[in-house]
């Protein structure tokens, strides 16, 4: 499998922010996103056991699989069976551009559609939806969004550009929304990884 780091600290996002997790981040992605703030290059390779020896050699039992895109990778149900063999609580962050069968074996999948590539969405279930306020103009494929992808909990992100969070259009967008919630990056807020 291809990757870019394994590492340990706390969710930043989402219904979960706070959690402490091992973070597994894929290399490579099927999207460029304009203000796409993530390294996807690939730094090393392993196999999915090896992955998973890593990761439960930290304390936290909750495994996030991000990227870049977690779902371009072939091996990821080997990898999700060898990591609840070490009883990992599983995390899947996507951009919804596959639905690939093994994501119904995992314990969470946050999907992060992107405005910016609105007729790619090929998931239609997730536990979470996450929309980056780009723009303005998110509003209407927030709205979309949810008519396409059932899920618990909705939330706007504000968008990261040369190091500042745009706050103002992320309230915006949120103020035409019905049922949609804040998530702040507050890894990056309050300078952890």
């Amino acid at each position: 499998m291809k990757l870019v780091e394994i590492f340990e600290s706390l969710q930043g996002e989402g219904r979960w922010s706070g959690r402490p997790a091992v973070f597994i981040r894929f290399a490579g992605c099927n999207l460029a996103c304009p203000w796409c703030d993530t390294d996807r290059t690939e730094r090393f390779e392993a196999t999915p056991e090896e992955i998973a020896a890593e990761a439960d050699g930290y304390r936290a039992k909750s495994a996030i699989l991000t990227g870049g895109e977690p779902t371009l990778q072939e091996e990821m149900p080997e990898l999700i069976a060898a990591l609840k063999r070490r009883g990992f609580w599983i995390a899947v962050e996507t951009n919804g551009t596959s639905a690939p069968d093994w994501l119904q074996f995992v314990d969470h999948v946050a999907c992060s559609p992107k405005a910016e590539f609105p007729g790619s969405v090929r998931l239609d279930r997730a536990d979470e939806v996450r929309v980056v306020a780009s723009s303005e103009d998110v509003l209407g494929f927030c709205r979309e969004i949810r008519a396409k992808i059932a899920a618990a909990d909705y939330y706007v992100s504000p968008c990261e550009r040369g190091g500042e969070m745009d706050f103002a259009t992320a309230k915006s967008v949120l103020s035409g929304l019905d049922g949609w919630s804040l998530s702040v990056q507050l890894h990056k807020l309050l300078g952890f990884r």
